[in-house]
């Protein structure tokens, strides 16, 4: 991977501020119980309440997400989020639902979709999900731990419009999901998909 720069946790706005933070090093973030981040496919909801810590990301560069959970609560999620606007964004990275620890993608431009693969084995692991921004597309990749990167979406993605990019965590079933974000950098974007 390309030469990275450390992006300090003061350097994000919140898209909307958690229910609690502590920073040493890492950062631990409790989500709001209720957070979620989808618009109206299939469920017929707009949820606009999700906690991502987002830093300007440019054509040409990509972020990197290292972070640890409990994963236990139905539809616990933490990872990669990328936002254009309320109406355009992307969020990438696992969620625990059903029994199983799902490593994906939500693409959104007007309404949401999902695309999701199990990665049960990642579960007790710190996931890493790294974003990189092309010209017309997010390249979306992942690992556990030191583990081969693996692709995980090709998105769609508007290069002329002004995006930010960081940590996002949810909790839409319950209350005191707390995620531990280990890593937060930025680098040049991946110069191929293969």
């Amino acid at each position: 991977m390309p030469e990275s720069n450390i992006i300090a946790w003061t350097e994000g706005a919140w898209t909307h501020a958690p229910v609690a933070l502590s920073a040493d090093g890492h950062l631990d973030v409790t989500a709001a119980e209720g957070s979620d981040a989808w618009r109206r496919t299939a469920y017929g909801f707009v949820h606009d309440t999700e906690h991502a810590l987002l830093a300007p990301l440019a054509v040409g560069e990509a972020i990197e997400v290292s972070f640890r959970a409990p994963w236990d609560g139905q539809f616990d999620q933490a990872g990669a989020f990328v936002r254009i606007d309320e109406e355009r964004w992307v969020k990438a990275g696992v969620e625990y639902a059903d029994g199983h620890l799902g490593l994906g993608a939500v693409v959104t431009d007007r309404n949401s979709d999902w695309s999701v693969g199990w990665v049960d084995e990642w579960h007790g692991s710190e996931i890493t999900v790294r974003v990189s921004r092309w010209p017309d597309a997010l390249i979306v990749r992942a690992r556990a731990d030191e583990g081969e990167w693996r692709l995980v979406r090709v998105a769609p993605f508007d290069g002329d419009a002004e995006a930010s990019a960081g940590p996002f965590l949810a909790a839409p079933t319950r209350a005191g999901l707390t995620v531990r974000f280990t890593r937060w950098e930025r680098s040049a974007a991946d110069a191929a998909l293969h």
